[in-house]
């Protein structure tokens, strides 16, 4: 789960790392009430979305009157914002945070995610602060220091100092940037997040270390300890689809191809989604509908799948340990005389009850493609979708 910069600057703030002050805006003439009251001749007008590029795009501008925030938040709502992360179609901006203006003397990066060898979080920093770190990590890999943090222990004081250090912080400010970078790994631990970046970590002139900008995602499975983290949760930020198979308990992602999928397990869904590929095609999502689904969350399956305008074919591969191959023929049955279909379906069952699962199929007199294997399931899948006979 994403959540947007405002948010994760509350966060920052309960964890005592010094945030710029700012207030949230919906209209310009908030944005302007905003500007009067943080009483500074400098401020920034930021969109707040679940992605980067805000500035390259246009969703950040430096205002320098009440009526330049209400001018440039103006025209930061009237459209949406496209960023290299938002594709062309761009994302609607509806929140800003209006932010004081800060005296920078100095931009670094600090960051954290899960190293996937090590099994455990790692702390980043950098002296090249304010460009996206993936860049600095293609061009200049050594400039990028790391500290592997004990989920156990946290950040220890020494490893907080050393990577103070290593990035050029001055002496004056090395207490501030441990405390930026203690306070941001006990965050990431405490609130179970997947990243938590600060970028730019700001040397101000009067040698403050202060977060400027602030990127947290959080890991959906540890979501239910932290109810403070759901209710940040911005459901216009995420696609509608994604939102509906989550009430549903289904998991879902939506993907640029044409061939829907519905399988259970997220190993068998990732290994359907590859030998589509094989075979020349691309899916249209990955769907889990997890080992315990309804008839009632199959149908809601293939609405999800079916809400997509590009798909041209949905495959449906399932292999029934604890879920019965006769539950999920059911299912296919009901959705498909209640949302009328009207694209091929190619079924693959395997497991239990797969005997009952295929005699429910023979006899519904549904125009469906049966395959034995994941491999010609997948195969046939992807001539249904180009319009060849499967």
């Amino acid at each position: 789960m994403k959540i947007h910069e405002y948010q994760a600057k509350k966060l920052l703030g309960e964890y005592g790392i010094p945030v710029p002050r700012g207030q949230v805006a919906h209209t310009p003439e908030e944005a302007k009430m905003a500007f009067e009251q943080l009483g500074r001749p400098l401020a920034v007008v930021k969109a707040q979305i679940h992605a980067g590029g805000r500035g390259k795009g246009g969703g950040v501008k430096l205002v320098r009157s009440a009526t330049e925030a209400f001018t440039a938040a103006k025209a930061i709502l009237a459209r949406p914002l496209i960023t290299h992360q938002t594709g062309p179609q761009g994302q609607q901006v509806r929140v800003l945070l209006v932010e004081e203006g800060s005296d920078i003397a100095k931009e670094f990066y600090v960051g954290l995610a899960v190293d996937r060898q090590t099994g455990s979080p790692v702390l980043m920093a950098s002296a090249e602060g304010g460009v996206e770190i993936e860049q600095v990590a293609a061009r200049s890999p050594e400039k990028i220091l790391k500290e592997t943090v004990d989920p156990a222990l946290g950040l220890l004081g020494f490893q907080a100092r050393r990577l103070a250090f290593g990035i050029g912080m001055p002496a004056a400010s090395l207490n501030g940037a441990v405390r930026v970078m203690s306070g941001l790994a006990k965050l990431f631990l405490d609130k179970d997040c997947s990243l938590a970046e600060i970028n730019p970590l700001i040397l101000a002139k009067d040698g403050s270390v202060i977060a400027l900008d602030a990127k947290m995602n959080f890991d959906a499975n540890g979501l239910y300890r932290h109810p403070d983290v759901i209710a940040f949760r911005d459901l216009n930020e995420e696609d509608p689809r994604e939102v509906q198979a989550s009430r549903h308990e289904l998991s879902y992602i939506a993907l640029d191809g044409d061939i829907g999928c519905m399988v259970n397990g997220a190993g068998l869904a990732m290994a359907a989604m590859d030998i589509i590929k094989l075979h020349g095609g691309m899916p249209a999502n990955f769907l889990d509908v997890g080992g315990g689904a309804s008839m009632e969350q199959v149908r809601e399956a293939f609405r999800i799948i079916l809400q997509d305008e590009k798909v041209k074919a949905i495959l449906v591969n399932i292999f029934g340990g604890i879920m019965k191959c006769d539950v999920i023929a059911e299912g296919i049955i009901e959705a498909a005389r209640t949302e009328k279909i009207g694209v091929p379906v190619v079924v693959r069952l395997e497991g239990t009850n797969v005997e009952r699962g295929k005699e429910l199929l023979a006899k519904s007199g549904l125009a469906l493609i049966s395959a034995t294997s994941m491999d010609e399931a997948a195969r046939k899948a992807v001539e249904a979708a180009s319009g060849r006979a499967a």
